[in-house]
């Protein structure tokens, strides 16, 4: 992962930038990508082994978590992973992991792998999927979100990361090319949102 992406999310927490406690309007707007419409997708029960990739500070595992069994969140950023241990820190189901979830070695499989607004920071989007669908138990569910922007960096006025747009056409071609087959792609203001099953 690029050392810029890792600087950025850094960066923001150092200026308390901490989605699980933004203010309700801007909420949301994050919802737009992700709201109860996502969550839904999973059909989380207390049974489920659930794997989030690029958790964050947790503005979604705090509404996950407590659906399922057993939920391990992984991002690249070390800060980040800190803030989202506080803000789960009353989920006795939680693991939490700093690494690349390309070269991270998980040891088990999952029932559902999600991810929203993360894919646009990996490169090698063929191998990200390739590994999602190996984690994934037979019968097993993956939840993804892409962003429609196009746009090429991420300009915060003061930092200028480099990521890489998804089109649904392009994760499509991904997804065939592994044990996933695609159940549904739905469309929210700001995102596509696919839903697969590993056969």
């Amino acid at each position: 992962m690029d050392i810029n992406v890792i600087n950025h999310y850094d960066t923001l927490i150092d200026e308390d930038n901490d989605p699980v406690h933004d203010p309700e309007p801007l909420k949301e707007y994050m919802d737009k990508w992700d709201g109860d419409q996502f969550i839904s997708k999973m059909n989380l029960t207390k049974r489920s082994s659930v794997l989030e990739i690029g958790v964050g500070t947790g503005r979604l595992a705090v509404r996950t978590a407590p659906l399922c069994g057993s939920f391990c969140g992984i991002d690249v950023s070390l800060k980040t992973v800190e803030r989202a241990e506080e803000n789960l820190k009353d989920c006795g189901n939680v693991s939490l992991v700093c690494g690349d979830f390309l070269s991270y070695d998980f040891l088990r499989s999952f029932d559902v792998i999600y991810s929203s607004l993360t894919f646009m920071h990996i490169k090698d989007k063929q191998a990200a999927m390739d590994k999602a669908a190996a984690l994934l138990s037979d019968g097993g569910k993956f939840v993804l979100s892409i962003d429609k922007n196009q746009d090429e960096y991420i300009d915060t006025g003061t930092s200028k990361i480099k990521i890489y747009p998804d089109t649904p056409k392009d994760i499509t071609s991904y997804i065939e090319n592994t044990k996933m087959r695609i159940d549904e792609i739905s469309e929210t203001e700001l995102a596509y949102i696919f839903v697969c099953t590993k056969a």
